[in-house]
């Protein structure tokens, strides 16, 4: 019983935190609430088991160090962000993007359109918070029920972020189960896109059989990004090289730094002006370059384009962006050593695992797990993190390779997330789109679908590996 406890007083002060501080909990809330629980559990440990600080110490450095990779990759993936935006790679693409949409095609072009966004920035929250905010307009101006354009949005927008290599959450996922991350990437392609097909043919036939009329009018969109950006098809060049790169399976870090060089050069030659007006100076020299540049890898960059929503879709923040996350993973790692020193972490796995009979049920008590953390801790973060901490040993001692455990821990934490209304996700997603949680519920068949695949395809063992396979 005594285990409970340091999960209780997690769970009391992250509800409070959500009370208190919304859709801030991540700026710092979370991350004290995890040290709060730490210290509970090192004070059980302590005075329950005679747990020596020097063990406890030792157990939660290391915790820490097995994370140091995705928190170099989270770095990489600030200033990719930044870059590719300035650059305007994300521009192009998502100005050709827009050009698909009509109306009796309006849904599934919503979803394509947000996963084609949030796969190129690795970011479900900023896709929905910029070209979903746009959508959201166009949808109802075509006469689409609130519930309905949301649903597409965040399905698309979830796809995205889910198998981006520069989603903090593929990352996270991916390094602390310690899994490469384009091996955890390609494996949640066995039950991500089955998930993401039949949620398209969903929205394609509801479009298509729904009485909707109104013409949504992207003009004004298109014409901002074309003003503000230089917009080419020769820009998508650099992901295409990209995805070479991760194709040849090249390591994670190096195709992240290319990337950025990439985007780097394309800045200076292509959008030289852009480089200059974010760089704050007047002279436009060398050095000039040299700052703004710099500043778009690790700083905040706003580029005004006349357009507000626009204006939110090619803000980045670069590097320093990524640091409440980061501050986040080392807490949470502070917490998950706590919890294994002091042997309560084994205490809570011994209850589930008495449950645990086969592949089928290994992944069901993970995706379920993720779940209840997601419920309970009101944050993706913690929960990929927390049940991947329980669940790691077990699948290594049952033989079978961490790639199946990463993506069991997407599949139930990630796209769940925005379900949960007092989630740090459902309150961001809702209150940007302007639609309640269990408004746009129903129609987000891709979030809830993804953990019952996930259990499926365990269930029928396919492409269930283990580590004598290749």
């Amino acid at each position: 019983m005594l285990s409970f406890i340091p999960f209780l007083v997690l769970i009391v002060l992250i509800t409070c935190c959500v009370v208190v501080f919304g859709n801030a909990t991540l700026d710092g809330a979370s991350q004290v609430s995890l040290l709060v629980a730490s210290a509970v559990s090192a004070l059980i440990g302590h005075f329950s088991k005679r747990l020596e600080w020097e063990n406890l110490e030792k157990e939660i450095t290391a915790k820490i160090a097995s994370c140091t990779p995705a928190i170099i990759i989270l770095l990489l993936i600030g200033a990719i962000g930044g870059t590719w935006m300035v650059s305007g790679i994300v521009p192009t693409m998502i100005y050709y993007g827009m050009q698909i949409i009509r109306p009796e095609v309006f849904l599934v072009s919503s979803s394509l359109l947000c996963a084609l966004v949030s796969l190129m920035i690795g970011s479900s929250w900023t896709t929905v918070a910029t070209i979903g905010l746009a959508l959201m307009g166009i949808g109802k101006a075509h006469g689409f029920d609130d519930g309905w354009i949301a649903g597409s949005i965040i399905t698309g927008a979830y796809f995205g972020d889910k198998l981006s290599p520069l989603s903090d959450t593929t990352v996270l996922a991916s390094s602390v189960s310690g899994t490469p991350l384009f091996t955890h990437i390609r494996y949640m392609l066995y039950t991500t896109v089955p998930t993401f097909c039949i949620s398209l043919a969903i929205f394609l036939i509801a479009g298509l059989t729904m009485n909707v009329s109104g013409h949504g009018n992207v003009a004004e969109f298109m014409d901002g990004l074309q003003h503000t950006f230089v917009i080419s098809p020769w820009l998508l060049l650099v992901p295409v090289l990209t995805g070479v790169m991760i194709a040849r399976r090249w390591p994670s870090m190096v195709v992240l730094f290319l990337a950025i060089l990439l985007a780097v050069v394309v800045a200076l030659l292509v959008q030289p002006q852009l480089v200059h007006q974010i760089s704050g100076e007047a002279d436009p020299g060398l050095l000039t370059q040299y700052k703004g540049m710099m500043q778009v890898c690790y700083g905040s960059t706003d580029i005004e384009t006349g357009i507000p929503v626009l204006n939110e879709l090619v803000h980045t923040s670069g590097m320093a962006g990524m640091m409440p996350t980061i501050w986040l993973i080392i807490c949470a790692q502070t917490f998950g050593g706590a919890l294994t020193a002091t042997g309560q972490l084994q205490d809570l796995m011994r209850v589930v695992l008495r449950m645990v009979r086969g592949t089928a049920s290994l992944v069901a008590s993970t995706v379920g797990t993720a779940l209840f953390c997601n419920i309970a801790m009101a944050d993706q973060y913690l929960s990929i993190m927390l049940s991947s901490s329980m669940f790691k040993d077990t699948f290594r001692e049952r033989g079978y390779e961490p790639r199946l455990l990463s993506r069991s821990c997407e599949d139930g934490a990630t796209v769940t997330s925005v379900l949960v209304p007092w989630n740090t996700c459902g309150l961001t997603q809702s209150t940007v789109l302007g639609v309640a949680t269990l408004t746009y519920l129903p129609y987000c068949f891709f979030n809830y679908l993804s953990p019952l695949m996930s259990i499926f395809i365990a269930s029928i063992g396919w492409k269930i590996k283990r580590h004598a396979e290749n």
